[in-house]
């Protein structure tokens, strides 16, 4: 297993190949995948063997270098021609993950501002892929620090809840809401995380409880459904979750699910925080219905491995994400601290742009 004290890393840059962790085929099987090709990133991407926004924006990176690489040319004109045709692959894979248009539109930006032969834009390109990745981890790292200090003070250790996975595994390492879970655990303010299992696809269930077990921070499984009991019992002192893209007034579109969470913990006046770095947030959108919701395939709803859960006849919506207003969200953690979702510009220098 690639970690280093205790971290686990889901996008690797080794031997001039990317290598993935398999996250479909967690908890049960540790696989890791050598990605040499633009077309098989883009695959990876679309079938979620790399999942989770700031994650999905490092391979997009490596994902446009492996492009680059591929172009046989020495002339900059029809190089940067091919370079766009990669990136229109890579956009097509995930709509509603900004982080993905937001590292593609940088690896471009590198490339066209490049002054030198092909072979040094190569080089730019895979210069620039690396620094998202790093950033990303430093990112995260600084994310949790400010989640620390945003979560309640309470005498007694803190129980948070989550949604889907937004840990170690979708990002560079260390994690968005994770993040916020990690720094408290690290602080001796944690006394257990509850995980919501997270239908269609658990990455709860899968991801996070394994995220969680390989740290020895405790875990609580819970389906989707139990949130709001759980919440009545008093079990739970706050909700942390990631998203996939922020609107500039702060709505916030996650997995599917995060919506009716913020509902119920709003109605038990439990505090609702979402972690993501600022990469997340879409500035040109001024609010969410503006945010497009990715459908995915009905199969994951009626199967699961090889047993079908429904009968013939049955008609499917499977929306992988829903949008959560701002007006249920106590504060948005960035790296540059947690902001009111009314004050999330601050967050950006004070620019919505």
């Amino acid at each position: 297993m690639n970690q280093v004290m205790n971290q686990v890393y889901p996008v690797i840059w080794q031997n001039n190949s990317v290598l993935l962790i398999d996250q479909t085929r967690l908890p049960n099987e540790y696989t890791l995948v050598e990605i040499n090709r633009s077309e098989d990133m883009a695959e990876a991407i679309k079938n979620m063997i790399v999942r989770g926004a700031p994650a999905i924006g490092v391979a997009a990176g490596y994902g446009i270098y492996l492009g680059a690489r591929e172009i046989e040319t020495s002339d900059r004109s029809q190089f940067l021609v091919k370079l766009e045709e990669t990136a229109k692959l890579l956009r097509a894979t995930r709509p509603t993950a900004v982080n993905l248009f937001w590292a593609i539109s940088r690896m471009l930006k590198t490339a066209y501002e490049t002054v030198g032969k092909v072979s040094e834009i190569q080089q730019a390109l895979l210069a620039t892929a690396q620094a998202i990745h790093a950033e990303d981890i430093k990112t995260c790292k600084a994310i949790g620090d400010h989640g620390l200090a945003a979560l309640p003070s309470k005498p007694d250790k803190l129980i948070i809840l989550t949604h889907c996975n937004a840990g170690a595994l979708a990002t560079a390492g260390y994690g968005t809401a994770l993040g916020v879970v990690r720094s408290a655990w690290s602080a001796g303010r944690l006394a257990r995380v509850y995980a919501d299992e997270t239908r269609p696809r658990l990455q709860g269930a899968k991801l996070t409880a394994w995220e969680c077990v390989q740290e020895r921070i405790p875990v609580t499984l819970i389906t989707d459904n139990m949130a709001a009991h759980c919440m009545k019992q008093g079990l739970i002192d706050a909700v942390v979750v990631g998203a996939d893209r922020i609107a500039a007034n702060g709505d916030t579109a996650n997995k599917i699910g995060t919506y009716s969470l913020a509902i119920v913990a709003k109605a038990h006046n439990i505090p609702f925080f979402v972690a993501a770095p600022l990469s997340t947030v879409d500035f040109e959108l001024t609010e969410g219905s503006q945010i497009p919701i990715e459908e995915r395939h009905p199969g994951e709803i009626y199967q699961v491995g090889d047993t079908i859960l429904t009968p013939p006849g049955v008609e499917f919506y499977n929306p992988a994400f829903d949008v959560t207003p701002a007006a249920l969200i106590t504060a948005i953690i960035t790296e540059n601290g947690a902001f009111a979702p009314q004050e999330l510009y601050k967050a950006n220098g004070g620019n919505n742009n």
